[in-house]
């Protein structure tokens, strides 16, 4: 990995889209780690009647509900389909294989982050969707022989099917159409919402967080990420800390602002900016990252590149300078053991974010 990498955070930009909605993706062009690390990211945004094709995709991925309530159907491979309804805090785990659709008959946009694993794709840190129908259909590039022979149906219907939808990968709906009705039961061991699950972590002022693994969502395993939801309060800091199993850290800010610090190789700081909602940026592996948020707090949504993730925090009681003995810091930081003794007597809890100074 080049160590001079650009690790300024990024908006996605629009791909394709129409009445129905828009695709919108972020380009390894313009945040370089996404293609260093292999990872995909993208949002599916759809208005009222909104409905993006059906697709399957080169890479396995992790969805997360953005905003509103809607409409997912989900095969996975030798599968019946599940109409699934998602709703704002879902996290959806769809592996390899899997063909998906989604639709919105609210008022209000569903918007859903895309977050996974191009290792395995035609195009390192980009997704590549392979619609079934549309103007960009799989069968649009088939012969009439082959699909007529392929359906069992004569050529004139060939037409009628892969000529009829015009549209590209989002179209709108007609409001008199009839889209299959959603099955609360079929959420159980696809769908875990981040907003409603037990805490993790909750830390009074501080924040709190919820993570994803293969604990409340076996299928993550299948997709080989974990994922976590922080939602951090006014002026908090949170601890720094780096994953400890060589995994990358995708990080989307879902709401508020705040600073990140990011600290790499020689001690290096190598990302010193504000994020907001809408920002996405990734932490290289081993490198320490550390936020703070503006008075309005901050919320963001992140995948880890390992179903499991561990993570080391530099600070608070359970940080790597408790664990270590006494002797061992004075000679490290090269100070007195007054000094030491007042290092260790600060940040004594297990709380890994930290209230504003006033609190």
């Amino acid at each position: 990995m080049k160590m001079d990498i650009d690790l300024f955070p990024r908006l996605a930009k629009k791909e394709f889209g129409g009445d129905g909605g828009s695709y919108f993706a972020w380009c390894p062009s313009e945040l370089a780690m996404l293609r260093e690390g292999n990872i995909g990211a993208a949002k599916l945004a759809l208005e009222k009647n909104g409905f993006a094709l059906p697709r399957y995709s080169d890479s396995a991925k992790v969805a997360y509900v953005l905003q509103g309530n809607g409409v997912a159907g989900i095969v996975l491979p030798e599968k019946e389909e599940k109409v699934v309804p998602i709703k704002k805090g879902d996290a959806i785990a769809l592996p390899f294989g899997v063909v998906t659709w989604w639709f919105n008959k609210e008022d209000t946009e569903l918007v859903v982050l895309l977050l996974g694993d191009t290792s395995k794709g035609h195009k390192a840190g980009e997704f590549t969707d392979f619609f079934l129908t549309g103007s960009s259909g799989i069968f649009t590039g088939f012969s009439p022989e082959f699909v007529s022979r392929a359906w069992d149906v004569d050529e004139k219907t060939v037409s009628t099917l892969v000529g009829n939808q015009t549209g590209k990968g989002i179209v709108k709906l007609p409001a008199s159409s009839k889209m299959p009705e959603p099955k609360k039961e079929t959420r159980c061991g696809l769908v875990y919402n981040c907003e409603e699950a037990p805490l993790d972590v909750d830390i009074k002022n501080g924040g709190r967080v919820v993570v994803l693994n293969t604990k409340n969502l076996p299928l993550v395993a299948e997709v080989g990420l974990g994922a976590d939801l922080v939602r951090l309060d006014g002026g908090a800091m949170c601890s720094p800390g780096f994953s400890c199993d060589s995994a990358l850290q995708v990080t989307y800010i879902v709401r508020g602002s705040g600073r990140v610090q990011v600290v790499g190789i020689d001690g290096r700081r190598v990302l010193d900016t504000t994020v907001k909602a809408g920002n996405l940026f990734i932490v290289p592996r081993f490198y320490v990252v550390s936020k703070i948020c503006d008075p309005d707090g901050m919320d963001w949504f992140s995948i880890i590149t390992t179903p499991n993730p561990i993570f080391t925090h530099l600070a608070g009681r359970t940080s790597v300078w408790k664990a270590l003995s006494p002797e061992v810091l004075e000679a490290s930081f090269q100070v007195s053991s007054e000094v030491e003794k007042l290092f260790r007597s600060k940040r004594t809890s297990d709380e890994i974010f930290f209230p504003p100074p006033n609190c």
